[in-house]
C-alpha cells in the first residue's frame, strides 16, 4: 500500500456528545473498555498495510495526542512509515480549519511531499472493520477521480446527520446532500437512505486541483462541484463490497477452536457515534455471547495503548454477567450486569451496575445502584448513591441527560446518596 497516504480527520469538536467531549476530542473518547474511538480507524489502516498516515487534530487534541504517541509508536521512519498528529497550524492564513476540505486545502503541502498516487481521506470518529485495499481496487476498476464510501441507513438516522448520496445503476454519483432533514431514499428501499460515512479516496493530481476550487467541505461544496463537472465520481457500497474474513476463538466442552466469524456481521457493521446516545449503543453492541460486533478477531486486530494494570479479579462473590470487564477492575461482593467497565474501575459490595458504560479509573462505593448511564473518568459514586432512576436530580448534581434518557456523569464528578 505504499502507493496510498492517509489523512484522518480529527478536529471535530464533538458537541453532540458533550460533557465526554468537554475534555477531549471526539476521536479521544474511550470506547468499549479499553480502546479509544481513534483505534478503529488506526486498525484498519494497519491491518490493511497502509503504514503512512497523518492525524489532522485541532480542538482539544491533548489526550489525542498523547494516546497516539503512546500507543502507536509503531512505524518505522527509516522504511518511510509514520503515524504522525498534524496540528491546525493556520498555513494558509489567519484562520483554523472551516471545513473537512479546508483542512486538507491547508496541508497540502504534506501530500506534495510524499510520492502517492491516492489520497485516502477518513474520519476519526466512527466504529467499523473495514479493508481499505479493496477499496483501492474498486477505484482503480472504475478508474475514478474519487470515490465516496456509503452505508445504508434507515432514513430517519440520516436525516440531519448524514451526507445522503444519489447513484446510478452504475454506481455513479448523481447527488451529494449534506445533512438534508428530507434525505432522498434508495429506489425500491423508502425506508433507507444511502449515508456517506465519512471515507474518500481521491486519486492525487485530481485532489489537488479540486481544493483550488472554492470551498471549505467535501459534502457540502467539493463533491458537488466535482459532479457538476462531470468528473468520474463513484460510490463504494460498504456491505456488498467490504468483506472482512476473521476468526474468533471459542469453547466447547472444554475444547479450543477457531470458527469463520459471520462475514455480515463484522463486515457491514458501521456507527457514527456522534451523539450520547448512538455512542451508547454502539458500546451495547459489543456484550452478549453473538455481539453485533466482535472485538475478538484473530486476523483482524484492534489496536491502542494499555496501561500497565494487574489482571481483574472478582472477589467474596463479587460478579459480572454479560459484560465486558477490563484490567485491573475489582469486584467485590458487587454486580456487574450488562455493562462495559474500562481499566481499574472498583465496584464494593453490595453495589448494582446495569446496562451502564464506565471509564477508568472510577470507585462506586457499597450499596451503590447504577442504571443505564455513561461515567467518565475518575468519578467518585458513594455509598448508597443511585443513578438512572431520578432525572432530574441527577440535572442538578450536574449530570447529563440524553434524549432517550442516559445519565452521563462529567469527568472528576462526585456523586452523593440522593435525599
Amino acid at each position: 500500500m505504499g502507493r496510498v497516504l492517509a489523512i484522518i480527520l480529527a478536529g471535530g469538536g464533538g458537541q453532540r456528545l458533550y460533557p465526554l467531549t468537554m475534555m477531549r476530542s471526539k476521536p479521544s473518547v474511550p470506547f468499549g473498555g479499553k480502546y479509544r474511538i481513534i483505534d478503529f480507524t488506526l486498525s484498519n489502516c494497519v491491518n490493511t498495510g497502509i503504514r503512512r498516515i497523518y492525524i489532522l487534530t485541532q480542538y482539544r487534541s491533548g489526550s489525542l495526542n498523547q494516546h497516539v504517541f503512546e500507543g502507536w509508536n509503531i512505524s518505522g521512519s527509516r522504511l518511510g512509515e509514520f503515524v504522525y498528529n498534524v496540528p491546525a497550524q493556520q498555513k494558509t492564513g489567519t484562520d483554523w480549519y472551516r471545513g473537512t476540505a479546508d483542512a486538507l486545502r491547508q496541508n497540502l503541502d504534506l501530500i506534495e511531499e510524499k510520492n502517492v498516487e491516492y489520497v485516502l481521506i477518513l474520519s476519526g470518529d466512527h466504529i467499523y472493520k473495514m479493508n481499505y485495499q479493496q477499496l483501492v481496487d474498486y477505484h482503480v476498476k472504475k478508474k475514478a477521480d474519487l470515490s465516496v464510501c456509503a452505508v445504508r441507513v434507515p432514513k430517519e438516522q440520516a436525516a440531519g446527520a448524514l451526507g445522503v448520496l444519489e447513484i446510478d445503476a452504475n454506481s455513479r454519483l448523481l447527488g451529494f446532500e449534506e445533512k438534508p432533514l428530507n434525505p432522498k431514499t434508495i429506489p425500491g428501499s423508502p425506508e433507507y437512505a444511502l449515508g456517506s460515512m465519512g471515507v474518500y479516496i481521491f486519486t492525487v493530481g485530481v485532489l489537488q486541483k479540486a481544493l483550488q476550487e472554492p470551498g471549505d467541505d467535501f459534502g457540502k461544496n467539493i463533491i458537488p462541484q466535482m459532479i457538476q463537472g462531470n468528473r468520474a465520481v463513484f460510490v463504494y457500497d460498504f456491505e456488498k463490497w467490504n468483506k472482512i474474513e476473521d476468526f474468533i476463538v471459542q469453547y466447547k466442552d472444554g475444547k479450543r477452536f477457531s470458527v469463520l466469524a459471520k462475514r455480515t456481521r463484522d463486515s457491514s457493521y458501521w456507527r457514527d457515534v456522534g451523539t450520547i446516545d448512538s455512542y451508547y449503543e454502539a458500546n451495547m453492541d459489543l456484550i452478549g455471547v453473538d455481539p453485533s460486533f466482535n472485538l475478538y478477531g484473530i486476523k483482524w486486530p484492534l489496536r491502542t495503548y494499555e496501561r500497565n494494570s494487574p489482571p481483574s479479579k472478582f472477589v467474596l462473590g463479587g460478579n459480572a454477567t454479560e459484560s465486558i470487564v477490563s484490567k485491573g477492575c475489582i469486584i467485590s461482593a458487587g454486580t456487574v450486569i450488562r455493562s462495559v467497565l474500562s481499566p481499574n474501575v472498583i465496584v464494593e459490595r453490595g453495589s448494582v451496575i446495569e446496562d451502564t458504560v464506565i471509564f477508568e479509573d472510577v470507585v462506586i462505593e457499597p450499596h451503590a445502584h447504577i442504571k443505564k448511564a455513561i461515567i467518565d473518568k475518575h468519578v467518585h459514586i458513594e455509598s448508597g448513591a443511585s443513578l438512572g432512576f431520578d432525572k432530574e436530580k441527577h440535572k442538578q448534581q450536574g449530570c447529563t441527560i440524553s434524549e432517550t434518557g442516559i445519565v452521563v456523569v462529567p469527568k472528576q464528578h462526585v456523586i452523593k446518596a440522593l435525599k
